[in-house]
């Protein structure tokens, strides 16, 4: 256990992840602005000061699990009183803010939006690349993440202390809203026969990049303006999703480079 500066109180067991529990110091959180990334509640827990806390998590936009008591009890072991919060490492950034300030400054936004990508290790490899090619931000959504810890921070080596990241509760409305602000949409899947080359990477962009199990959800493909894919040329199939994503990233900045 440990004790920060401002006075609340920090698990470090479950693999370096930081967390609060306990109803009160969550709230105290919330009173300080503590960035919390996501509260996982006991699903048998009730009361007036439970509903107090949801209902701000709900106004702040935090995400809210309702989870067997067990699980909580395999988080920590210390009495947890029926929830856990997760602290955020990095403080999101907002959207409209990240596109219209391109814009403002005479650049075609690049945006690379991340679906259901839950390896913490690949979310941050991709961070990492994302931040040194100048991708302007990383969209992802509330649920099925991975979790922007201080593993995550540190795979990104320390990139995710730069980048943007936008935390959305829907990606499919959020991709709406993208296109609605003129970007093009550009889903990288290996359902397709277009090579990455053929697409132009100049226009304002947001990479869709689906996970390793599944890849890209059938609503997002539904928003895609077109589908790129990257040349195969060996005998094994596909590449790992933080591999994959670098490459077509670089694509979009040699591309990109070419025309300044």
């Amino acid at each position: 256990m440990e004790k920060r500066k401002d006075g609340f109180l920090i698990d470090r067991e479950d693999n370096q992840k930081d967390y609060l529990f306990g109803i009160r110091p969550i709230m105290e959180a919330f009173n300080a602005d503590q960035q919390i990334d996501k509260i996982l509640v006991n699903k048998e827990l009730k009361g007036d000061l439970l509903k107090e806390l949801l209902a701000i998590a709900r106004e702040k936009k935090i995400p809210v699990t309702k989870v067997p008591e067990s699980k909580l009890n395999r988080i920590t072991r210390k009495n947890h009183q029926g929830v856990v919060a997760y602290i955020s490492a990095i403080a999101y950034a907002s959207l409209d803010n990240v596109v219209d300030g391109c814009y403002s400054r005479g650049v075609a936004p690049l945006i690379l939006m991340l679906d259901r990508v839950t390896d913490v290790r690949n979310f941050g490899a991709i961070a990492r690349t994302a931040e040194v090619a100048g991708v302007h931000a990383i969209v992802i959504p509330e649920k099925s993440s991975a979790q922007i810890n201080s593993d995550a921070v540190k795979t990104s080596a320390g990139a995710l202390n730069f980048l943007p990241v936008s935390r959305e509760r829907n990606l499919y409305y959020a991709l709406k809203d993208l296109k609605k602000s003129g970007l093009n949409v550009v889903g990288v899947t290996e359902k397709t026969e277009r090579n990455m080359y053929a697409a132009d990477l100049t226009l304002p962009t947001v990479l869709v990049v689906g996970s390793e199990e599944d890849g890209i959800s059938e609503e997002l493909m539904e928003l895609c303006d077109e589908f790129v894919k990257i040349p195969v040329l060996g005998k094994i199939e596909s590449l790992n999703v933080s591999v994959a994503t670098g490459i077509v990233i670089y694509e979009a900045i040699r591309q990109r480079n070419e025309t300044a």
